[in-house]
């Protein structure tokens, strides 16, 4: 396809989702309709197969999404990311509540699935609901490295199918996700939005303006290609540690921490990118990230999976939505927003800052309220996104995966 009609088209796609979005107010997020669209446009063969790739934001998101996470570090502070470690204990009781429905589900739905009930999808061995409890929960709660961890052991021992699972899972989790999420956090705003009103909610400081709100890099290095260049060595420095490391120190985790350490440090000013001219397109393109698995998937895909599918999102959004709640009830946290963390765990980054602006937006009635809804939504959402999908579910999926087809 065309390049830059391919351009066109997605640029498009995501005009009319966030004009949609803004029409309802975010009942409606622009992650789903973009979602939707696409899912649509694909499996009809409106949009070819390759309309991502030919539009070039694919490469520029695989070059970017490092930087973006170390921007997302430079949005936290040190003493803010303290404040965090509840969000961080409801993620990880989440990826834990997925594992245990899951196996309920395993239980209650228990048996031997044999190579001819997926023929189109099987090529060697016979696959265990167990093997189907490992994929989903390894992928319901982790991204592209928990599915390829996943799909690694399901291909070690010939099951193609489990393979396939966690592909499916993540090309359909985000269209569970963000509308789930979207809800939630609309009801969590409008109740931050009362409890400003009523004055027990305060706007966040802001970094007043200064030499030192510019962090401590010489002026060369501030400008629109200067920043980049930080911004990539940092990265660079990451995929390094998580070479040297075979992986244990996960590139994504190494950036967001490198992050938080230079913005304390005062080295990167706060929100490092913020204000440079390419922000703008590098959020656009990893924003079509969240995409890609839509393309590859076709309507037998879906009609083979669809009972496992089925299980696996109803019996694992049941245990994020149980465990979530209770563990953030007992830590201190609302309801709704104790669960929206939890759901983080089924897109992470970047819907999790998305979907938080979209909500505090929709809620607020003015620019005070709107930065005082976001300041108390966005934080716990960046932190929940990385400690579900990033963190805790590769941790998870690492050890459980050796037991697919044993």
């Amino acid at each position: 396809m065309n390049a830059v009609l391919a351009f066109v088209v997605v640029m498009l796609v995501w005009t009319v989702s966030d004009w949609i979005a803004k029409q309802t107010r975010s009942l409606l997020s622009s992650l789903f309709v973009a979602s939707l669209i696409f899912l649509i446009g694909f499996m009809t063969g409106v949009f070819p197969e390759d309309l991502l790739q030919a539009s070039s934001l694919l490469g520029l998101a695989g070059a970017v999404v490092g930087m973006i996470i170390v921007h997302l570090g430079t949005m936290i502070s040190l003493d803010d990311f303290k404040k965090q470690w509840k969000t961080l204990l409801i993620g990880i009781a989440t990826v834990i509540g997925i594992g245990v429905l899951l196996a309920l589900a395993g239980v209650l739905f228990g048996g031997v699935r044999s190579p001819s009930d997926y023929a189109d999808l099987i090529t060697t061995g016979v696959s265990t609901v167990r093997d189907y409890v490992i994929a989903g929960t390894g992928a319901l709660s982790g991204g592209t490295i928990s599915v390829l961890i996943v799909q690694e052991a399901a291909l070690g021992v010939g099951l193609t199918t489990v393979a396939a699972f966690p592909v499916l899972i993540a090309a359909l989790q985000g269209l569970v996700g963000f509308p789930l999420t979207s809800l939630i956090l609309r009801r969590e705003a409008a109740r931050l939005r009362d409890e400003y009103r009523a004055g027990r909610l305060e706007v966040p400081a802001v970094v007043e303006a200064g030499p030192a709100s510019e962090g401590r890099l010489p002026s060369f290095l501030r400008t629109t290609p200067g920043t980049l260049f930080s911004v990539g060595v940092v990265v660079l420095v990451s995929i390094g540690i998580n070479n040297l490391t075979n992986g244990i120190l996960n590139t994504f985790v190494v950036a967001l921490v490198l992050g938080i350490t230079l913005r304390t440090t005062g080295v990167f000013k706060a929100s490092v990118l913020s204000g440079i001219d390419a922000f703008g397109l590098m959020m656009l393109a990893i924003m079509i990230m969240v995409f890609g698995p839509l393309a590859t998937l076709k309507p037998a895909d879906l009609a083979a999976l669809a009972v496992p599918l089925l299980a696996v999102f109803v019996f694992g959004v049941l245990g994020i939505v149980l465990f979530s709640a209770v563990v953030g009830k007992l830590l201190g946290y609302s309801v709704p927003m104790s669960v929206a963390i939890g759901l983080t765990s089924l897109y992470g980054f970047p819907g999790t800052m998305i979907l938080s602006q979209e909500a505090a937006k929709g809620a607020g009635e003015n620019a005070d309220e709107v930065a005082a809804i976001e300041g108390e939504i966005l934080p716990k959402m960046i932190v929940a996104g990385f400690s579900t999908v990033t963190i805790t579910s590769v941790v998870v999926t690492s050890i459980i995966a050796a037991g697919i087809g044993r």
